[in-house]
């Protein structure tokens, strides 16, 4: 069975058709950047090009950047403002024909790590960390998904919450080495560590991809692990997520 995932970054849009019962990838990913108003209207349409390129004509799943509850969108994350209260489901639905699953991109990733990759099978708290503009995090428990863990949202120092200095978008901002960010990178994990005690950490996202830059300056306690999907288990988790939406719209593993 063929299924569209979607995965809405800060700097891009990303799509493929997955194999569900294998979570391969079976096209190309295909990317379009994420409009810089990063308005919903703009975002939606974006949304519906991407569905139109692969001549779809099924559910679609996508992870959203910031938190979803029953498919309303509750903060704007490192988005416009003025997505705060919008049904992002009803929204992508309307706009582009389609039955749309959206959840948390993090979750989705989470999703991809726990069906198809280093996760699956593992029992207990497992963590998911998702490095780019923001610190996305999905948690699992025995198996099942606990929406909208959001860890990045934590506050630090004279930041508004720790993403602002450990994400993949304050090492730019800031131009500093793998090495001076993998320390800041490590103090959020140690953070994750005290607050909720996982059994195991996997890191996701675009920086994942650089892990021998800074996998050893990681300290902590808990077993930490890279996600061998990296940044295609959004678009693989978020595809998978439409098999295993719920009817209000909880969505579990």
């Amino acid at each position: 069975m063929e299924l569209l995932g979607i995965d809405i970054g800060g700097t891009g849009i990303k799509g493929a058709l997955v194999n569900a019962e294998t979570g391969e990838m079976l096209t190309e990913r295909f990317r379009i950047p994420t409009p810089s108003s990063r308005k919903p209207d703009e975002m939606a349409a974006v949304i519906k090009d991407i569905v139109a390129h692969f001549d779809y004509k099924g559910p679609v799943g996508c992870g959203f950047p910031t938190i979803i509850k029953n498919g309303v969108c509750m903060s704007a994350g490192n988005l416009h403002e003025s997505w705060v209260g919008i049904n992002v489901d009803e929204l992508l639905t309307k706009e582009t024909g389609h039955e749309f699953t959206v959840l948390n991109d993090a979750d989705a990733a989470g999703y991809a790590s726990m069906n198809y990759g280093v996760g699956k099978g593992k029992d207990r708290l497992v963590i998911m960390i998702t490095v780019g503009t923001g610190l996305g995090s999905g948690a699992f428990f025995n198996g099942k998904l606990l929406p909208n863990f959001e860890l990045g949202q934590i506050p630090y120092k004279d930041y508004k919450k720790i993403e602002q200095y450990a994400a993949a978008s304050a090492k730019e901002r800031d131009n500093i080495s793998y090495e001076k960010w993998g320390k800041r990178f490590n103090k959020f994990l140690k953070l994750v560590e005290t607050i909720v005690a996982p059994d195991l950490i996997i890191v996701g996202g675009g920086t994942s991809k650089k892990w021998k830059e800074f996998n050893h300056l990681i300290t902590v306690e808990t077993e930490v692990v890279k996600a061998e999907l990296m940044n295609h288990a959004g678009i693989i988790g978020a595809a998978i997520a439409c098999l295993k939406e719920q009817h209000h719209g909880h969505v579990n593993s």
